[in-house]
Order: structure tokens, then C-alpha cells, then sequence
């Protein structure tokens, strides 16, 4: 189900207003829900999985060198990168198959990009993502893919989001 969300933004050097229409991708059911806990200090503390019947996931995190940490140990970006890139390389095969076109995708290997820096639009941190399919030429099954992705979905169209105390 998708839900609109009007936004007003006021145009620069102009007193009209406009409105820029976005939509939220919301689930209608949970067919599968992932877990985990995050504790420690925070991008240099520990994150776990607990869920049943699956191999539990037990990182220490550590930041990056590149943003002055020690890099002894994952960190958000590396798991986001991860789960992106399996994520979409799931995606691929499944349009693939859809179209009755496997052998276009045997090879596939998706390589995922997640920088953090600092966005133009707001002060903190933001993310940017660059893939990379290796191994398929078909760039119309690399485009489907993306518009199924469930990860692309979230960056592209948003997601809701809750947040409170447990």
C-alpha cells in the first residue's frame, strides 16, 4: 500500500508556494521481521540478532579509520552494504526467473557502495549508495531489479519509520 505525504516548500526569490508529492512505501503484512540489539558505545560498541531458529549475528563495531576510529571491527555502513547488496542480488534473480531468463544472471555479482559524509541539505551525517552489477549486460533486468528491491524501494520511495521506548 502506498500513502501520499504533500510536503509545501517555499521556492527561493519567490513568494508562491508548491508542492512536491511523495509516497510511503507501508506494509500491509510482516512476513518475516529481523531483529537486533545495539548496545555498548554505539558505532564502537556490539550489535546481536536474537531470532529464533537463525544463526544469530554477534559483531563487535568499531568506526572506520577513515572517520578517526580504530577500524578493529564492522561497522553500520559495512552491514548496510551487505544487506544491500545480497538484498538486490535476491532481486536479480527473482526478475530474472520472472522472465524466464537465469542464465542472464548466473554470474551476477553485486557490489555495493555506502559512503557517509556530510549532506549539502542538513548539518550531520547522510549516506550515499553506488552499485555495481558485474557479470550481467542486460541493463533492463538491472533497472527491474532496482524497482523491486525492497532495500531501493526504501531508499527511493521511503519507509515508515517508528520509534519509541521499549
Amino acid at each position: 500500500m502506498l500513502r501520499s505525504l504533500t510536503v509545501a516548500l517555499r521556492v527561493p526569490r519567490s513568494n508562491i508556494l508548491t508542492t512536491q508529492k511523495r509516497t510511503i512505501l507501508t506494509l500491509k503484512d510482516h512476513k518475516y521481521t529481523a531483529h537486533a540489539i545495539a548496545s555498548g558505545a554505539g558505532r564502537n560498541g556490539r550489535v546481536v540478532s536474537n531470532e529464533e531458529g537463525a544463526t544469530a549475528i554477534d559483531f563487535t563495531l568499531a568506526s572506520p579509520k577513515a572517520l578517526g576510529g580504530s577500524g578493529k571491527g564492522h561497522n553500520p555502513e559495512q552491514l548496510f552494504a551487505s544487506g544491500y547488496a545480497s538484498c538486490f542480488l535476491g532481486a536479480l534473480q527473482l526478475v530474472a526467473a520472472q522472465r524466464k531468463q537465469e542464465s542472464a544472471v548466473e554470474n551476477a555479482k553485486i557490489h555495493t557502495y555506502v559512503h557517509i559524509g556530510e549532506p549539502n541539505e542538513t548539518p550531520g551525517f547522510g549516506l550515499a549508495v553506488d552499485i555495481k552489477v558485474e557479470g550481467v549486460e542486460d541493463e533492463d533486468l538491472i533497472h527491474a531489479a532496482h524497482q523491486f528491491c525492497p532495500y531501493s524501494r526504501a531508499l527511493n520511495q521511503g519507509i515508515a519509520v517508528t520509534v519509541g521506548k521499549q
